[in-house]
């Protein structure tokens, strides 16, 4: 059974920083590109950013310079460091590991971004 969960959310104030994880279990880790997406509420969700089995990175438009991927292949892990936080990045988290034909998602994680 797979699965991918994702923690490290909360609120945190503008300026401040977050480190999401999200594990994920029942697959082989490293072959699986994984990617951070998120969706705020009346919106589409977005790329955030994604990291591939080979470790390339890319990111979405609102995470560059500010946002870094990484991921812990020993630990089934992939990270994302979230600095410089804004209200508008104020969404539910997810993380997604896909691979041709097969693609999981985890349940998110909210990130609140306020004062």
């Amino acid at each position: 059974q797979v699965q991918v969960v994702e923690s490290g959310g909360g609120l945190v104030q503008p300026g401040g920083s977050l480190r999401l994880s999200c594990a994920a279990s029942g697959i082989i880790f490293s072959t699986f590109n994984m990617g951070w997406y998120r969706q705020a509420p009346g919106k589409q969700r977005e790329l955030v950013a994604r990291v591939t089995s080979s470790g390339m990175t890319n990111y979405g438009d609102s995470a560059k310079g500010r946002f870094s991927i990484s991921r812990d292949n020993a630990k089934n892990t992939v990270y994302l460091q979230m600095n410089s936080l804004k209200p508008e990045d104020t969404a539910v988290y997810y993380c997604n590991a896909y691979r041709i034909n097969q693609d999981y998602w985890g349940q998110g994680t909210q990130v609140t971004v306020s004062s």
